[in-house]
């Protein structure tokens, strides 16, 4: 079999494990990363290229030379670790299905993550971020129904983003039928397919409805159930929403510029600061293990001492 029919068959493998379509594309993604790079480089035991010898040629320094020069790239140790999981499972599909007789990523080392804790916003900044929208929307007055619908749309994103900690991947993924107005919470389909119950709170409402409101300005026939559309009547996309949020929250200069994620990070560091235990904020973000939701404690530690180094007379 070629390399593209082993990627291929590769492929649907993950779709009958149920992999999420996010993980597909980012496996699949970095699979072919290393194919091309080995493409143009010599296996480490002959002059041909792994397009002239195929997938059984390759042996674990080919794929050391790949990472030497992601590394070389700049390439974040998180990116990193998640190729190196990526051609892991690739491998461990061809020794059990393609006959493989040994999966020579299997010794590769995970790098060990950055011990950098995330950037957050404090309160104030966060709460000036999700009205900028509304700011921006007495300013100019538009009377053009698909500007004040675009305004609608983005106050309502960045309202639920902070309310509901949720990843941008969930947040683009929610139809109308996932809230639950009377209760104001949302069913979100999270890693690994599972689902979970997210509160939100007035504010987050009130744009929602306002949102929803004017939902029809935007729909078209592929906009199906999808709670939040393109001006062109698509589900909204990821980059989207990335993109709206640098851009308001460009607005105050003293605030660091956080992503869709850097709200997430923000929101369960404010609950925390709020009172909140860790096992409610786990529940809330959808963390599989306490581990990964431990962060947040350090970030609030980080937080007051800054704060006691500025406060104290005596520090």
């Amino acid at each position: 079999m070629t390399i593209a029919e082993v990627v291929s068959g590769y492929a649907d493998h993950l779709r009958s494990r149920d992999v999420s379509a996010h993980t597909s594309r980012a496996y699949i993604g970095d699979v072919t990363d290393f194919f091309d790079h080995a493409a143009h480089t010599p296996t480490a035991h002959s002059t041909s290229t792994v397009a002239e010898s195929g997938v059984a040629d390759i042996d674990l320094n080919d794929l050391r030379v790949w990472l030497i020069t992601l590394d070389d790239a700049g390439a974040a140790k998180s990116t990193v670790a998640r190729k190196i999981a990526a051609v892991k499972s690739f491998f461990a599909y061809c020794v059990n299905h393609q006959g493989l007789t040994n999966n020579p990523a299997a010794r590769l080392r995970t790098p060990k993550k950055d011990s950098r804790l995330p950037t957050v916003l404090k309160p104030q900044q966060a709460a000036d971020l999700v009205s900028a929208q509304r700011a921006s929307q007495t300013e100019t007055e538009s009377s053009d129904p698909i500007d004040v619908a675009k305004q609608a749309r983005d106050t309502a994103v960045l309202e639920m983003l902070y309310a509901t900690a949720v990843r941008v991947s969930e947040l683009t993924g929610l139809n109308r039928s996932d809230v639950d107005h009377q209760r104001s919470m949302i069913t979100v389909l999270g890693k690994g397919n599972k689902e979970r119950r997210v509160p939100f709170g007035k504010p987050a409402q009130s744009a929602l409805q306002q949102w929803l409101n004017l939902r029809d300005t935007f729909v078209s026939k592929g906009s199906a159930d999808a709670l939040f559309l393109g001006v062109r009547g698509g589900r909204i996309g990821a980059r989207q929403v990335r993109e709206l949020v640098h851009r308001y929250g460009s607005d105050d200069p003293s605030a660091p510029d956080i992503g869709p994620h850097g709200l997430r990070h923000s929101a369960a560091t404010h609950m925390l600061d709020g009172g909140a235990d860790l096992r409610q904020i786990q529940e809330l973000l959808g963390h599989s293990t306490m581990s990964s939701t431990q962060i947040y404690t350090h970030v609030s530690m980080q937080r007051l001492q800054e704060t006691y180094r500025q406060a104290h007379p005596r520090a």
